[in-house]
Order: structure tokens, then C-alpha cells, then sequence
């Protein structure tokens, strides 16, 4: 998930989208006996560098110079840790989980996105990590770190989060207050044709969401978590709503695009939307709906095969850094997970306010992705649910067949 400002524009289109849990087919796994997919183990100690790190992102998520000069926080870890990176960049979520599955591979490393995490986690292609090894790992956002908590065991450090809001143009709709102003019928043909939505199967958590208000006796609590009947709910409500969306949108500057040139008027945005058509001092407006907003969480993990663990906790240290956290966070325009990017003279007031940073009742609202699962999940009391693959059938059928 990312984006940025001015440079955000350019690179994070291409990196939000990819990034967002918008993932191009990425199933999940089914339930079963695990078994330990490499010989990689929880570190106690941290000693000396190997000299090398290989890592696997998707665009974007970590720069050394060569989209822009001036954006690099590769070179001064090489210089100072003697860990060379040797950086896989991948277009999709699902290339990055079949990567890290694959035997043959040792990556160190991997900048997981929601849906490749819990995919990792189901298949254990990752291991736990010793948070007392990363300097700083407790100034980070204590929401954000349960969020990759497993058996009392942590599984990922996070490095950036995002929101799914409510957008709206000031001039054309009135505030808001609910995920009905999408998707109920009567509400959204006022501004039919002049709607955008996220092209990705998991915009369904948002149906879910207004669902869970309106339509109690389906007994929604986690909206990444559903029943067969509670997809197909879902899936009605997108399919009603389908008539008055003008565009799905992928790339985030295509939803710039359309508030800004006037072909949308309402519809799910980022707060890199509302920021980058504020700055432009376009009248748009993001807000959290009653019913609350979806999230998201880039987490860094650690591979299963690692082969250079130390260069790798060296790392985790460096990219949970307020210095870094403030590069990445201006380059790819979303929220750091260390609150301490926005302290001193680091990250710009308007920045920090405009993305929610350290603003906990903020957090509170946000109901954070994971991979849709069989298993169920997150709050859910159900026993029988569906996965990534199911999402991604009923977001076709509802929206593009």
C-alpha cells in the first residue's frame, strides 16, 4: 500500500496499488497441519554482520537512489552495517507469497503486505522475531505491533499503515456519516455515475462493514471474516451499488484524477487522496464512517531460510528508525509506524495530522486487514468461513460480470 507527494504522485501510484491489499488473485490458505517450511530460528543474540541481505518487496518500499537521487536510505545502511542488499521488487502480492513459498529461495527478508503476511504465517514461511534485538521497537505504534502478534510470539515489525476513508467534494455532497452514502441504493444514484471505488476484492471488508449495521441478523463482527451467506451478502450489496460507480479504481493517483477533474464527486479513498487534492486546494473531504474504516498494516518479516539474520535484525532496526520512518513515510506518502518520525524536525506538522500520525483515538476506529481465511479469524465467532479465493470470485462477479 502507498503513495506520496508530488514524488508521492509519480512512484506511489504504482506502489499504493500494489501495496493496499488489493492484491491480484492472492488466495489463502486452508487450515491443516503446519510443518516448518526452513531452518531458520528465533534469534537470541545479535552478532556481526554476514555482509549481505537479501530482501523481497513490492515497488517502492525501499529506495537506494535510483528512482530519485535525493530518496535513499539503502546506501547509509550498506556503509554503516557492511550488509550488502541485494533487493527483489515484485508487481504483485501473490508473486511475493509464491517467492517466499518457493524452497529453492532464501530470502532474508520480506516488506508483507496484510494478505501476504497471514498467507506466510498459514504456511509458516516465516519465524518469530526477537523484538528485544530491535533498538526502538517499543516506540512503535503498540496497536500496529499486536497486530502481528501470534501465541505470544511476534511475527513482524511494522513499518508503515494506511486507512480506507470516505472521500467526498464539499461542493457537491453532504458530510457524510455513514458507508450507506456508498452503498445504499436510494443514496448513492443521487450521485450516480460520479462514484469511485477500490478495484480489489478486499473493498468487500467496506460492504461488510456497512452491512454489519444494517442487516444485524447476518451476525457480522469482523469484516475480513465471512460466512458464505455473509459474502453473498456482501456481494449483493456491490452488485446494487454497481450501476452508480463511475470507476474502480487501481492506482491512487487515478482517484486524484477523477476528484480532480471533476468525473467523481463521493467515493473510498486514502488519506494520500484527500492530502495530495487538499494540497491542490481542491474542496474534498475524508471521513471515518459510523460504522468505522478498514486498515492496513506493511509489516517487515523475517524468512524462514534466512541466511544473513544478523544484517537482517540490523535492518529491522534501521527501518523502524524516526530518520527512516520519515523518508519512506515522504516517498510513499503514508503513515509511519514510529510516531517519532513526526517529532523534532523530521516529518511536517501538516503531514503528521493530515495521516493520523500517533493519534490513537484515530487508531481506535481502524479495523486493520488480515488475509481472508477458511479458518476465520480476527474477532469472528464463526468456525466456517471464506478465503482469498472466494473474495476474489464474488468481487468479479459483482462488479465486473
Amino acid at each position: 500500500m502507498r503513495l506520496k507527494a508530488t514524488g508521492r504522485v509519480k512512484v506511489a501510484a504504482a506502489l499504493v496499488a500494489a501495496t493496499a491489499l488489493a492484491a491480484a488473485g492472492l488466495g489463502a490458505c486452508s487450515g491443516g497441519e503446519r510443518k516448518p517450511a526452513g531452518v531458520a530460528k528465533v534469534a537470541s543474540t545479535l552478532g556481526p554482520g554476514e555482509g549481505m541481505l537479501n530482501l523481497l518487496t513490492l515497488p517502492g518500499s525501499v529506495e537506494s537512489g535510483t528512482t530519485d537521487p535525493r530518496v535513499d536510505w539503502v546506501t547509509p545502511f550498506q556503509e554503516r552495517t557492511g550488509c550488502k542488499i541485494g533487493l527483489k521488487v515484485v508487481k504483485t502480492p501473490e508473486e511475493m507469497a509464491d517467492l517466499m513459498s518457493d524452497k529453492d529461495r532464501r530470502y532474508d527478508g520480506v516488506a508483507a503486505p496484510p494478505e501476504v503476511a497471514g498467507r506466510l504465517l498459514e504456511e509458516n514461511q516465516v519465524v518469530p522475531i526477537n523484538p528485544d534485538l530491535v533498538d526502538g521497537y517499543k516506540k512503535l505504534e503498540p496497536k500496529l505491533r499486536k497486530l502481528l502478534e501470534r501465541d505470544g510470539k511476534h511475527y513482524g515489525i511494522p513499518y508503515v499503515w494506511g486507512s480506507n476513508l470516505l472521500m467526498y467534494d464539499t461542493r457537491a455532497v453532504p458530510p457524510p456519516a455513514s458507508w450507506a452514502a456508498l452503498f445504499d441504493p436510494a443514496q448513492a444514484r443521487r450521485y450516480s455515475g460520479k462514484i469511485i471505488m477500490r478495484d480489489s476484492p478486499l473493498a468487500i471488508a467496506e460492504a461488510a462493514l456497512y452491512l454489519r449495521g444494517k442487516e444485524r441478523k447476518l451476525k457480522i463482527r469482523d469484516p475480513y471474516s465471512l460466512t458464505p451467506a455473509q459474502l453473498a451478502a456482501a456481494g449483493r450489496v456491490l452488485a446494487k451499488q454497481r450501476p452508480y460507480v463511475g470507476e474502480y479504481w487501481d492506482l491512487p493517483a487515478d482517484a486524484v484524477s477523477a476528484f480532480a477533474g471533476g468525473r467523481a464527486v463521493l467515493g473510498e479513498a486514502w488519506p494520500y487522496n484527500v492530502d495530495v487534492l487538499n494540497r491542490a486546494a481542491r474542496p474534498v473531504q475524508g471521513v471515518v464512517p459510523s460504522e468505522g474504516a478498514t486498515g492496513w498494516v506493511d509489516a517487515w518479516m523475517i524468512g524462514a531460510r534466512a541466511q544473513h539474520p544478523n544484517c537482517m535484525y540490523q535492518w529491522l532496526q534501521w527501518t523502524a528508525s524516526p530518520d527512516v520512518q520519515q523518508q519512506v513515510s515522504e516517498w510513499t506518502g503514508v503513515a509511519p509506524a514510529n510516531p517519532q518520525a513526526c517529532s523534532g524536525d523530521r516529518l511536517k506538522s501538516g503531514f503528521c495530522a493530515a495521516y493520523h500520525v500517533g493519534d490513537r483515538g484515530y487508531l481506535d476506529k481502524i479495523i486493520f486487514a488480515h488475509a481472508p481465511s477458511k479458518a476465520c479469524g480476527g474477532e469472528s465467532e464463526e468456525k466456517d468461513c471464506t478465503d482469498y479465493a472466494a473474495w476474489t470470485r464474488t468481487w468479479i462477479q459483482s462488479t465486473k460480470a
